[in-house]
């Protein structure tokens, strides 16, 4: 017995409400319908449907199975779109989002490479260290760093990064290296509200987390300015490892409180959930994940 045909049978009974119009919905024969519900019946060893001469009622244990293979049914159905979503070249509008700085550094390379491969394409970048709305905003698909407690959103894990407190060697010179978080009351600091939007740095407090409250003498909306304070030896700054990686291998910056350094901050490539991907955003999950995973181990 073809258990996938005999349940979309037995639901077409359902919906239709009595076996001959399931049979003409199915485009077979009554007696084909009969037999078909009568195998899956014995196959199950219950009873699906009460019969009379004038209607059909379920079972409670028909009700169950009826519920149970619309599920089945629709997985089914959606696989095979999906499939057919990959065989179908991405065309028309991409609407992307990712962090500021990741998104220059990892992101837009990866995005001028899937547009070389797909020529009918077009695609909008929004840069924002902000966390979007992807829904509200209209936005298909885009690279999150951190935790994400939206539900409504698939995620699929890319790598990860630290968060680092660094200052320039003259700064450090100047002020000294504090060797605990405590010691930040007394030093200058810069931020940067795109990384929190609060005035608190996190750090590693035995086995969990605390935060720290920072008085900065130097705060702005973007990475790189406040980045460019502390190269300036302003004061010391909390940043991202890929923000700071470049400064910190050419001595630049050196790290401190490496000791108390937080569990290092997830990376997702997110879009909103639907059961089924359009073209253009299951082509960009595809060609983005794997590449920018391989990115992320390197650096």
């Amino acid at each position: 017995m073809d258990k996938l045909k005999a349940m979309g049978a037995f639901v077409a009974i359902v919906d239709r409400g009595s076996l001959t119009a399931a049979a003409d919905a199915l485009n077979t024969s009554l007696p084909s319908v009969v037999r078909t519900l009568a195998a899956l019946e014995s196959e199950l060893d219950v009873r699906l449907l009460n019969r009379t001469t004038r209607r059909i009622a379920l079972t409670d244990e028909g009700r169950e199975y009826c519920e149970r293979c619309r599920r089945v049914l629709a997985e089914v159905d959606a696989a095979e779109a999906a499939l057919s979503a990959r065989r179908t070249t991405p065309k028309g509008r991409l609407y992307l989002t990712a962090p500021v700085l990741f998104g220059r550094l990892h992101v837009a390379p990866l995005v001028t490479a899937f547009i070389a491969t797909h020529k009918a394409l077009q695609v909008e970048m929004l840069m924002l260290d902000r966390v979007v709305d992807l829904v509200e905003e209209g936005i298909d698909a885009g690279v999150r760093i951190g935790l994400l407690p939206d539900s409504s959103l698939v995620a699929i894990p890319v790598g990860k990064t630290m968060r680092v407190v660094c200052g320039s060697p003259g700064y450090l010179k100047r002020a000294g290296v504090p060797k605990s978080p405590a010691d930040l009351v007394s030093h200058r600091c810069v931020t940067s509200k795109g990384l929190s939007a609060s005035l608190e740095w996190t750090f590693a407090d035995g086995a969990g987390m605390a935060k720290l409250a920072i008085r900065p003498v130097f705060s702005s909306n973007q990475i790189e300015t406040s980045l460019d304070a502390c190269l300036r030896g302003i004061g010391l700054g909390q940043f991202l490892c890929y923000q700071v990686q470049q400064f910190l291998d050419d001595g630049r910056l050196r790290q401190v409180l490496a000791h108390a350094a937080p569990p290092a901050l997830p990376i997702h490539v997110i879009y909103p959930h639907a059961r089924l991907l359009s073209p253009n955003v299951r082509a960009f999950v595809d060609w983005t994940v794997p590449r920018l995973r391989a990115t992320l181990r390197q650096s």
